[in-house]
């Protein structure tokens, strides 16, 4: 990941973590809807032979509709991996909805989310003719996850994801969110 993309997640999550203020809606259901932000690592684990597994960082949003149904978008890249003798790194992008089932008397939860992730590839080695070779492999496809949280307090939690990406990542984070 490049200095300047890894100052500017910095400074978006510094950001988003400092904000205290209450964005909650109301439906006159008895339902406060309720808008979320969150940063993650983790790392990814690539379908490519020959490749470490990069370190990722992401960042996350989204509105809980109900204390179950919602939706998210996230965005995660990574630092340079080994490759060979080169490196490799990856992106993704994603939209889901989510459901989360909260344990009773816990604040414990478990977390599921299926939708659609863009994935980006890409690495370079050097042969033994000198030359550099290239791969890069872009796919958009079904993808999901699941993972547990815990509920620090109603407006902080912590999650632990593993989230299958299509036939050429998955990825596995921890993180945390700030809830509105």
């Amino acid at each position: 990941m490049k200095t300047l993309q890894k100052t500017l997640l910095a400074l978006a999550a510094g950001s988003l973590l400092s904000m205290g203020a209450q964005a909650a809606v109301s439906y006159g259901n008895g339902y406060t809807g309720q808008p979320y932000v969150g940063v993650k690592v983790g790392q990814f684990d690539l379908d490519v032979n020959g490749a470490d597994k990069p370190t990722a960082y992401g960042v996350y949003g989204g509105y809980n509709f109900d204390p179950n149904f919602g939706i998210e978008a996230e965005y995660v890249g990574s630092d340079d991996a080994d490759y060979y003798n080169g490196d490799i790194d990856a992106k993704s992008y994603g939209a889901y909805g989510t459901y989360r089932y909260q344990f009773p008397n816990t604040a414990l939860y478990a977390k599921g989310k299926l939708g659609v992730a863009k994935t980006e590839i890409e690495g370079n080695y050097l042969v033994e003719d000198s030359n550099r070779k290239t791969i890069s492999k872009d796919d958009t496809s079904l993808a999901g996850g699941v993972g547990l949280g815990y509920s620090v307090n109603p407006n902080f939690s912590v999650e632990a994801e593993y989230d299958m990406l299509g036939s050429d990542a998955d990825l596995m984070t921890v993180g945390a969110q700030l809830k509105f």
